[in-house]
């Protein structure tokens, strides 16, 4: 079926023996069956990933057939792109994910920018969302939901928080409570330094067809009837890949500056 708006399809292959001509070879064949590329990268070692636009989507199983025979190269991907596929060839390398759990992601402090893009692309999504970031202090937890929230051009409601001082809201005012915004919770705040009121507001939000991102997820697990099957995401960020995320110092006679 021929369509005059082009369907975005994820190639990626990898590479054998990376002979002079061997994108060239690719990319003329692409064309000759009327395939654009829009973004080419490599990906990981001996890979190389395509965001393709395809316009007559009958060709699909053809395109296949001549990219198996095509030397030197063994396709690895050839489907719709997913949101892991597209940030894979925006930055060249795909995002650590857990083989055990799928929803669990793995960032280290030098890939905050990759981190803000996944960010970006979840926040995009409307309706219930319950996202949640395990982290050491000072790692950028906070301020990686906050860059994606902009990046999504979504406003951003910190419900509690210990980014600049310890906020804990009671409230929130009637345009705050919009659906669209993104709610940020400290796990360890709301449930270990909160009064009743907020965790009567926090529960208000959990209800809510909204996003809602918490940090430290496993103390708000811990205090709270949650559990990790509630989460849709649990996004891991660390200084190095080796760092150990651990709560054993964490008790309620912390000062707000101990678990930013």
């Amino acid at each position: 079926m021929i369509s005059q708006e082009p369907k975005p399809w994820y190639l990626e292959y990898k590479i054998h023996k990376n002979r002079p001509g061997l994108l060239g070879d690719i990319s003329s064949m692409l064309g000759l069956m009327n395939v654009n590329i829009m973004t080419i990268n490599g990906v990981d070692l001996q890979k190389r990933g395509m965001i393709l636009h395809i316009y007559d989507m009958e060709k699909i199983e053809l395109i296949g057939k001549f990219l198996k025979d095509v030397p030197d190269i063994t396709i690895t991907a050839f489907r719709p792109p997913t949101i892991l596929d597209r940030l894979a060839v925006r930055h060249g390398k795909y995002i650590d994910r857990d083989l055990s759990d799928k929803r669990t992601f793995r960032f280290v402090r030098d890939e905050i920018g990759l981190l803000v893009d996944f960010l970006s692309e979840i926040f995009r999504n409307s309706g219930h969302q319950l996202i949640g970031i395990r982290g050491m202090p000072r790692v950028g937890k906070t301020e990686s939901i906050v860059a994606g929230s902009v990046s999504a051009n979504k406003k951003w409601i910190l419900v509690s928080s210990t980014l600049l001082r310890q906020t804990i809201r009671n409230q929130l005012v009637e345009d705050e409570l919009d659906p669209e915004n993104i709610f940020i919770i400290d796990g360890i705040v709301s449930t270990l330094r909160a009064n009743e009121n907020h965790r009567d507001l926090i529960r208000e939000i959990l209800r809510m067809p909204a996003t809602k991102v918490i940090e430290h997820p496993d103390i708000f697990i811990r205090e709270t009837e949650y559990n990790l099957d509630d989460f849709d995401y649990i996004i891991e960020l660390r200084n190095d890949p080796d760092e150990e995320i651990t709560y054993n110092l964490i008790n309620t006679s912390f000062s707000s500056f101990d678990i930013s």
